[in-house]
């Protein structure tokens, strides 16, 4: 196992840090084109809570994200450009070349990550994040979450899982990095079902993992399922045991570039270890020796 941070050490010299980037795009199972509403465990704000809420330029973005982490950086440090609001590769190709030409641009942008769907990459898509590959290191982040096509239709995640497995291969053979996003405890589950989504994506050629246990957010269709005792919330220690399980089936080679997530506080429901995030770390780095 590699940590995102020891790789990113390894691979540019130094520490890097994000500098996450709101796109004006949405999601084709939100839009209608494939479904509404979203996938069922996502807020208003999708995959972008915590992704910058300015509505300037991306070179104003970069540097309104950069100047909030410059002290704690360091001077040494580098910065990716992280696309990750909603599926950011859903809109025109001639609009993505432009966002991410202006994003490479910028002082201090090293890399560039994007996250998006794997039915929203099609062959002038791809075209152009090649041409972006070789510019600049490339990282595509794909939303699979789960390689249950059962579950999938109960999240609204609205494509099959065959479409991932050709979307990891296609991006490979541009030169892009793939990171697989992964959700532990979701309805009707079992710690096998979860293990096969991990193998699934790890024998796709997945670079990466971000791993993440489910959240129950405000004003969110999971809400409704949770109230009716439909849905069983992972406790710390059982999700991350989960999270060690995951770990010993990867290749060595495999980075991790998140243990789990912290959902937005003002609409979070459970579970409630989550809320405390300094334990969190804390924790995480007492159990996997970081």
């Amino acid at each position: 196992m590699i940590t995102a941070n020891q790789y990113f050490r390894e691979t540019f010299g130094h520490k890097m840090y994000k500098a996450s980037i709101a796109l004006d795009v949405t999601c084709p199972n939100r839009d209608g084109s494939k479904g509404i509403g979203g996938c069922i465990f996502c807020s208003e704000g999708g995959s972008g809570e915590f992704a910058s809420k300015c509505k300037g330029s991306i070179r104003e973005q970069i540097e309104n994200a950069i100047e909030q982490v410059r002290e704690k950086a360091g001077k040494d440090a580098g910065y990716i450009a992280y696309f990750q609001s909603f599926t950011s590769t859903y809109c025109t190709p001639d609009y993505l070349e432009k966002v991410l030409a202006e994003a490479s641009s910028c002082d201090g942008i090293e890399a560039v990550s994007v996250a998006t769907r794997p039915d929203c990459l099609g062959p002038d898509i791809l075209d152009v994040l090649k041409r972006q590959a070789k510019r600049l290191p490339l990282f595509v982040e794909l939303g699979l979450q789960t390689s249950s096509d059962k579950t999938a239709e109960i999240i609204n995640r609205c494509y099959k899982t065959e479409e991932y497995i050709k979307a990891v291969e296609a991006l490979k053979s541009i030169g892009a990095n793939v990171i697989t996003h992964i959700i532990f405890g979701l309805p009707g589950e079992t710690k096998d079902m979860m293990m096969d989504t991990v193998r699934l994506s790890a024998k796709s050629g997945s670079d990466g993992f971000k791993f993440t246990c489910l959240y129950i957010l405000e004003n969110t269709p999971m809400e409704k399922l949770y109230s009716e005792n439909k849905v069983e919330i992972l406790e710390l220690e059982e999700y991350f045991d989960i999270v060690e399980e995951a770990i010993r089936i990867l290749p060595d080679e495999a980075v991790i570039h998140r243990f789990t997530g912290d959902g937005p506080k003002k609409i979070l429901i459970a579970p409630e270890w989550t809320k405390n995030k300094r334990q969190v770390i804390n924790y995480i780095n007492r159990r996997f020796g970081l």
